[in-house]
């Protein structure tokens, strides 16, 4: 056996700047081996037969692990690419190649833990040591003031007591140089249509073209911070929803690992010295301390944040009303605020983060659609999904969180009134009500015969009738959210 070769097995970390693995596997002074292995399961159908990964993350994965192969090859080294189960091909890789070890970073949910289990148990009679490491959060664990077992289960206290007593591990540095590979095939990258997905087509209306890979990653963050200097108005800004400046964009290079969290972290307290230390500075890492917070929460919990009844376990008795659903989906729900959005989502793989919130309320609160089919949809769609981000505001959206609320309403009209206040967004999106006057261009549903035809609409035909009464229909889910929570206890 070759005592100093090590596989850094990638996943959700396609990066090489603070990523622990392949330092200390430098520090080991072994040969590396770095791997990337397509999973067939990841391009499999959601439990509601949705594709698993759609066509804007899959394009999004195949540019990052491009763009992961091109540094390594700058650095002397390559990546190793292939498709299959990783169970199956590390342990032959590590056999074929003599290693000593694979290091990882770790993951917390459930299919992930399960391939996790899956190579141990086939790499254990080949002598290989597989080692773990934690790298997805603002926040090691070994620095959180508890264990993950008493993770607070509201988000408030977890934040004051992290903020008071924890620091952040400083980030480690990008090699200069790396070993070359022993004589290998490194296999080529596929295509996207290798796994069945045709794809996606650009929408030039799109917040920001989106790049896979770390190379565009810290571009993003060069010109956010740095070039257009808006972090110092990020809260002023962040409940937008029109244009790529509104938000920092990070999450899809966040979900990937393109980017690190403590690298973030970082610039922000270099940008405090020289720009500005502000409330915006501060909000931004208060972003990251929730994203950290939802997979402690997963860590803590296991499955239970995919169960219909949630963290806090409610039975509510969710309908799943496919007819509903899909008008849900497909933007015709006659609510020009949940439909711009939901074909916002449909069109490029994103949406703001209010635009979730209220078409999650919506889906939730006023159809009383079982939350499930949302997260999974929204798993398919987001070109930023984040298993445990996505899965833990489902849970607090639709109620059954930890940290929910109760029946916590999203009023459509009021918010579509105070983030969208001229129509500019929700005309953007729906073209068909692009000459409404902003007065009337959030409650279609009202308008008169003789407006329908001034304003060139005719509701029902151009653009649906309302699909509920916002109001009633939120009282009568109330109604059965109450009557759930009567039974828990």
């Amino acid at each position: 056996m070759t005592a100093n070769r090590i596989i850094i097995w990638y996943r959700n970390d396609l990066r090489l700047h603070d990523h622990e693995p392949l330092q200390q596997a430098l520090k080991a002074k072994a040969q590396i081996i770095p791997l990337y292995c397509f999973d067939p399961r990841q391009f499999g159908k959601t439990s509601f037969g949705f594709p698993k990964t759609g066509a804007f993350r899959a394009q999004f994965l195949l540019e990052s692990v491009a763009d992961l192969r091109q540094s390594l090859q700058k650095l002397g080294s390559n990546l190793i690419i292939r498709q299959g189960l990783p169970e199956e091909i590390i342990p032959q890789l590590a056999k074929q190649l003599e290693a000593s070890a694979v290091y990882y970073h770790a993951e917390v949910t459930s299919e992930e833990l399960q391939v996790e289990k899956a190579l141990n148990k086939a790499i254990t009679p080949l002598k290989v040591h597989l080692k773990s490491f934690w790298g997805h959060t603002l926040y090691h664990p070994d620095n959180l003031p508890f264990d993950i077992g008493n993770i607070p289960e509201l988000f408030t206290n977890f934040r004051k007591q992290v903020e008071q007593t924890s620091s952040v591990k400083p980030t480690l540095p990008t090699p200069n140089s790396l070993p070359p590979l022993p004589d290998i095939d490194a296999g080529a990258l596929p295509q996207i249509t290798d796994f069945g997905i045709e794809p996606p087509v650009q929408d030039n209306r799109a917040v920001l073209k989106f790049k896979g890979g770390e190379t565009a990653a810290l571009s993003r963050l060069q010109d956010y911070f740095w070039k257009q200097d808006l972090l110092r108005v990020y809260k002023e800004t962040r409940n937008g929803m029109l244009g790529a400046n509104y938000s920092s964009k990070f999450s899809p290079w966040l979900a990937l690992g393109c980017l690190s969290p403590r690298y973030i972290y970082e610039q922000v307290k270099k940008y405090e010295s020289q720009r500005v230390k502000n409330d915006s500075t501060y909000w931004l890492i208060f972003e990251l301390l929730w994203r950290d917070y939802f997979r402690f929460i997963c860590a803590k919990h296991g499955n239970r944040i995919f169960r219909i009844s949630g963290l806090q376990g409610i039975p509510i008795p969710w309908k799943e009303d496919w007819e509903l659903f899909n008008i849900w989906k497909e933007g015709k729900t006659g609510f020009p605020l949940v439909d711009a959005n939901m074909r916002e989502l449909a069109a490029t793989g994103f949406m703001s983060n209010r635009g979730r919130q209220n078409v999650a309320s919506f889906l939730t609160k006023n159809l009383g659609i079982n939350w499930q089919m949302g997260a999974e949809w929204f798993e398919s769609l987001l070109i930023d999904y984040d298993v445990c981000s996505n899965w833990g505001n489902w849970n607090y959206t639709a109620g059954v969180g930890n940290d929910a609320r109760g029946f916590r309403f999203f009023n459509i009209i009021k918010q579509s009134k105070d983030y969208d206040p001229h129509g500019e967004y929700v005309k953007y999106w729906l073209p068909e009500l692009a000459k409404l006057p902003a007065s009337k261009v959030h409650e279609p549903w009202k308008l008169l015969p003789v407006e329908q035809e001034r304003f060139g609409v005719k509701i029902g035909v151009d653009y649906p009738q309302a699909v509920v009464d916002l109001f009633k229909s939120a009282e009568l889910n109330e109604k059965i959210y109450n009557a759930a929570l009567r039974r828990k206890r």
